[in-house]
């Protein structure tokens, strides 16, 4: 999703901006909330998804990598993320490329009042003009998530109605007002300062775990933040319904509905077993890809040495 979404980002704040991606990500990753059902493992295609909503609801990122795949991936994603090769799950997220100095940014001292400052000289008040933005973004991301081919179609059709679901929010949000926006920036700017995380050396340095681990609480800001602009995502996870829509062997389709934005969400997600256990394709399929070793670059061929030239001898007359 994160091209889909970078064009149209310049006309937002830059505090607005990260609130509308991690926004769009989680929606995006909802997933049901069914949590007493499930215990730490999904044995019914239902519960993968649900199992995933639960760790969303509750901020977990480190959890929801936990759960998004089965055991035997874990190591060679672990190793994946340590090399730099990966950042996922963060690889599901808008502008994932840009979360380190989305962070450095929110955490840099004096960055409260000079977010303040640049806000209320560019955006303040300026409903008519982020409204304007957040239509272009509406048009603009589900136009190139149609048309593109690395999605699967349970995930283009899914990402186009959140796409266009936050545009509509973002076209009603007072997102303009000054007051919220200076509740979001406090509120992330602290939680950033908390992550301990500024730049890709410290998500290798901290590793998968411990990075998402110390995500969390960015999240729970996050959600928070956007709660204050009248968009209540774990509200959108609480009223969340799922049945089976169908099953064949170790295939399954779950269909989901919630509420976003003033719409309803109603989509299929595609599952599937692996040792016994119940998991979202797509993200099983992202994971696979992630976690891949690079493939080594085929060797030149030798080179042959020049050929020598002869050197022809005089003759003696």
């Amino acid at each position: 999703m994160a091209s889909a979404l970078a064009t149209p980002s310049h006309r937002f704040p830059a505090p607005l901006a990260a609130l509308l991606a991690v926004a769009l990500a989680l929606a995006a990753t909802s997933c049901g909330d069914e949590r007493e059902h499930v215990a730490g493992a999904a044995t019914e295609p239902v519960q993968a998804v649900a199992l995933l909503s639960g760790h969303l609801r509750d901020n977990d990122l480190q959890a929801f990598a936990h759960d998004a795949v089965p055991p035997a991936l874990r190591p060679a994603l672990a190793a994946a993320w340590q090399a730099g090769r990966t950042r996922w799950p963060l690889e599901e997220l808008p502008f994932d490329h840009r979360i380190p100095g989305v962070l450095a940014t929110l955490a840099a001292d004096g960055a409260e009042a000079r977010l303040r400052r640049n806000f209320d000289r560019q955006f303040a008040n300026a409903h008519s003009e982020l409204r304007a933005a957040a239509k272009a973004l509406g048009l603009f991301g589900a136009k190139y998530l149609q048309n593109d081919q690395a999605l699967s179609p349970e995930e283009r059709a899914h990402y186009v109605q959140v796409v266009e679901a936050m545009a509509d929010w973002g076209g009603k949000a007072r997102l303009g007002d000054p007051k919220r926006a200076r509740a979001a920036i406090a509120k992330l700017s602290l939680a950033a300062r908390r992550t301990e995380l500024r730049d890709e050396a410290d998500f290798r340095r901290l590793g998968m775990d411990e990075s998402l681990r110390q995500l969390g609480p960015m999240a729970a800001a996050v959600k928070a933040s956007l709660a204050g602009y009248g968009l209540d995502l774990d509200e959108s996870l609480d009223a969340m319904s799922l049945s089976l829509e169908s099953r064949d062997g170790d295939r399954a389709r779950v269909r989901m509905r919630y509420p976003l934005g003033g719409r309803t969400i109603d989509t299929v997600v595609a599952v599937e077993r692996v040792d016994g256990r119940w998991y979202i394709s797509d993200f099983l399929r992202h994971a696979r890809a992630a976690a891949a070793a690079p493939t080594p670059a085929a060797p030149l061929p030798p080179v042959a040495p020049p050929a020598e030239t002869a050197t022809a001898k005089p003759t003696s007359s």
